[in-house]
């Protein structure tokens, strides 16, 4: 090789870093190989205090006694099984108890004591460079791929003997279709146990000096020890403007010791380090980058939100009922982990909810911004719909806009885990995004910090987080503190009547309850019992007086003696090529006759009450009021697969009342247009339920107007997979059968609310004034 094309990836400036504590008594193992002193020299450089000893030179006990840190087996010739002297003791007896790394000799020293067979591999390598894949993991966290690495070895651990507890962390291809692979490195699953086959330490070796960093930085026997201890120091460090001297780290500390006598992190600590490391490593993901998520919510497409301090106000009951989406905890282990999200959701909105938070933490709490994303969706349209908040473990501004795109309307800032420079960045950065969060605080001390924040609404945790002791008494001693205009919200521990009979008394706004909602079979009962009486025992006025829509209607005289008879909705088809549709200038005459003629009532609908306008109601018990009007039947316009240009024009010129698409028109459209919308659905088409769009699907089959009936049971079942679902129901009704088919709905006949006729009431091709009589009588009389 030409001299000139050798690169020396070591270090010019041999600047040492800082002693690594950790790292104080690293005892280096020399198999008789010139390259065990650019070993020393790497892991001195990185921090590490090294002793090293030769491989005939120490007995194991005497290597026991000196209580090594770190072991790392150096290179070295000759074979594993007969070369390395007290290489191979040492590995078995330090394995699970310290960090190990083999280098060259020392890897197939690891490889051979785990049952593996190292061979030969038909080349014998001096000095080569080859290109490196690996697993990003251990040694190569952070280190890109395709590093050039020095080999020097004829032998190799083989693939058909790679032990089952070890793993392939890294290789180099081999033969020309680059699919076989040399091991070039390999790693315990469980045990804190690292080998490389080529060299680090060589000047022809990128990132050598940055791998052996890596091993040092490793602590524990086990890799499941080494997480926490590395999620312990996570936590104290300043990473994303959360402070080492936060209150957090320090008050989180435990007396609990690892295999090696080393104090283990609180489970507080280990949670939020997790949850540091892996969104920094999510903020890396093209698409989830925090570039991305800006230019994503700069377009305006982050769902809209409510107020969460008015929505707390604004409650059914004495005090505001926070109701939490939560599978699992620290603390009660798994708690429901097969829940639905947005099902669960929408029974804590029927239960007068007011807030519904959702847990995002995956490990322990077993959530996601997917359960954030659908828990909106699943309120979207609702009136006076819950406001959702994102229950997490937030430090850094990425995870609010992160919220915020995913639907919440409010987050969490816990005052324990963040320094009040922090704490303030957080909050402003939320406020800018219109959320005003729920500050989470345990102590006087945190309460006083909450206040001088600015805080709108303050959680006082009833928990302690290092403890985990529930102490309901922790909001009554902190309400004295709470200015008048606060909210101040009761979280944790809150499982029935008693628990919250004295905060009625104290001010407090609103409780947050989790696990017993979670496990209660009905969340609205379990409401009014936790809550008290006070709120009514109904929901928001639903009709019960059957709606029916004439539809074909073409003369005016049709139309007023549909509306005389009591009918709600007159349609008109105004698709070219149907035998039912209208000229332009009928329909503007049967339009006139529509507004003119006033309808023959036949119950009155009660007010709701103030009270009752707190209530929750579904979407669609909700959009039916729309076509409720006691002076006059509403027109509806029927169009089928036309422009939306055209749509909107015949709006404009018959100051149509309601659309309704017969058609595979886009649902989209329904928010396009400027009067409600009823759509046909077929019973298995996608979309019939979605909220926010339609105000009414309408099942009927076929493109209407064939007299062909829809199987019942398969109504049933239909209506029986959405409780909120509320329908239209059209297809071969009449005056002599509405009645028998209503009745064999009667099981979701709250979910029927309008039944539509057209061929039903016609006689030789013409509608007939005695049957629209006729039929509006015997649906009304249902």
């Amino acid at each position: 090789m030409n001299g000139a094309d050798l690169i020396d990836h070591s270090p010019n400036q041999l600047e040492a870093a800082p002693r690594i504590q950790t790292a104080s008594n690293l005892i280096l193992i020399d198999n008789f190989d010139s390259f065990t002193w650019n070993v020393y020299q790497y892991l001195t450089l990185e921090g590490a205090n090294v002793t090293v000893y030769r491989n005939d030179e120490i007995t194991l006990d005497e290597l026991i006694a000196i209580r090594p840190t770190q072991l790392v087996v150096s290179p070295g010739p000759g074979h594993p099984d007969t070369d390395a002297g007290i290489s191979k003791d040492a590995i078995r007896h330090f394995s699970g108890k310290i960090p190990i790394l083999g280098v060259c000799m020392g890897e197939q020293v690891i490889y051979s004591v785990f049952g593996g067979k190292v061979e030969e591999t038909g080349v014998i390598l001096h000095g080569k460079t080859s290109p490196l894949r690996h697993d990003s993991k251990g040694l190569f966290e952070g280190l890109v791929q395709d590093l050039p690495v020095t080999r020097y070895h004829s032998l190799a651990g083989t693939h058909p003997t790679l032990p089952q507890c070890l793993e392939v962390s890294s290789w180099v291809a081999s033969g020309r279709d680059r699919e076989t692979s040399i091991i070039m490195g390999v790693r315990h699953k469980e045990l804190l146990v690292e080998g490389v086959q080529f060299h680090p330490e060589s000047i022809l070796t990128a990132e050598g000096r940055a791998m052996l960093g890596n091993f040092l930085k490793m602590q524990g026997g086990t890799w499941k020890e080494n997480e926490q201890f590395q999620a312990e120091i996570a936590a104290g460090a300043h990473v994303n403007g959360v402070g080492k001297d936060s209150k957090f780290s320090a008050a989180n500390e435990t007396s609990e010791t690892a295999s090696n006598g080393q104090k283990k992190p609180s489970i507080l600590n280990e949670i939020f380090a997790h949850r540091k490391t892996t969104v920094e490593a999510q903020k890396r993901i093209p698409s989830q980058r925090p570039s991305d998520l800006q230019a994503s919510y700069d377009l305006n497409i982050a769902p809209p939100q409510i107020s969460f301090p008015e929505r707390l106000r604004n409650s059914p009951y004495s005090l505001s009922l926070m109701a939490e989406i939560k599978r699992a905890s620290p603390s009660k282990g798994d708690i429901a982990l097969d829940i639905c999200a947005a099902k669960q959701a929408r029974k804590y909105a029927l239960a007068g909810a007011s807030v519904i938070s959702v847990l995002t933490e995956p490990k322990w709490f077993k959530g996601s911004v997917e359960d954030l994303r659908t828990v909106r969706q699943s309120l979207d349209g609702m009136p006076n719909r819950p406001a959702v908040l994102r229950k997490e473990f937030v430090f850094d501004e990425y995870q609010i806009l992160e919220g915020r795109l995913a639907g919440c309307d409010s987050v969490l800032l816990i005052v324990k885990m963040l320094d009040e420079e922090t704490l303030k960045r957080l909050y402003l950065f939320s406020k800018s995004l219109g959320m005003e969060p729920l500050v989470e605080v345990n102590t006087s001390e945190e309460m006083e910090i909450a206040i001088q924040l600015g805080a709108q609404v303050i959680g006082v945790n009833n928990r302690d987080l290092t403890t985990f002791k529930v102490d309901l008494e922790t909001t009554s001693r902190l309400m004295d503190k709470v200015p008048k205009e606060t909210v101040v919200c009761a979280l944790s521990g809150i499982s029935g009547a008693n628990d919250v009979k004295s905060y009625q008394s104290q001010g407090v706004g609103a409780v947050l309850v989790g696990e017993a909602l979670m496990r209660a079979e009905r969340p609205e009962e379990f409401a009014n019992r936790l809550l008290g009486s006070s709120r009514p025992t109904e929901y928001v006025h639903e009709i019960h007086d059957i709606l029916v829509k004439i539809c074909g209607t073409r003369t005016p005289e049709a139309a007023k003696v549909a509306a005389e008879a009591g009918a709600d909705m007159v349609g008109i088809i105004l698709v070219n090529g149907r035998k039912r549709c209208v000229s332009t200038e009928s329909a503007l005459a049967i339009a006139e006759a529509v507004r003119t003629t006033p309808k023959l009532v036949t119950r009155r609908r009660p007010t709701p009450s103030p009270v009752e306008t707190l209530n929750f109601s579904q979407y669609f018990a909700h959009t039916t009021n729309f076509f409720c009007r006691e002076d006059r039947a509403l027109l509806v316009g029927v169009f089928q697969n036309q422009p939306l240009s055209y749509i909107l024009s015949q709006v404009k010129l018959l100051n149509l009342d309601v659309v309704q698409l017969h058609g595979s028109e886009p649902i989209e459209w329904a928010t396009l247009i400027p009067v409600p919308v009823i759509r046909r659905f077929g019973l298995n088409d996608e979309g019939l339920g979605r909220r926010g769009y339609h105000a009414l699907p309408l099942l009927d089959s076929a493109s209407g107007g064939t007299g062909q009936r829809l199987d019942a049971s398969a109504i049933k079942s239909a209506l029986g997979l959405d409780e909120g679902l509320r329908v239209v129901l059209a297809g071969g009704l009449d005056p002599d059968n509405v009645k028998i088919v209503l009745a064999d709905l009667s099981e979701c006949s709250s979910q029927v609310v309008a039944v539509d006729v057209s061929s039903g009431i016609e006689e030789n091709g013409s509608q007939s004034l005695e049957r629209i009589q006729e039929f509006v009588k015997a649906a009304k009389d249902t």
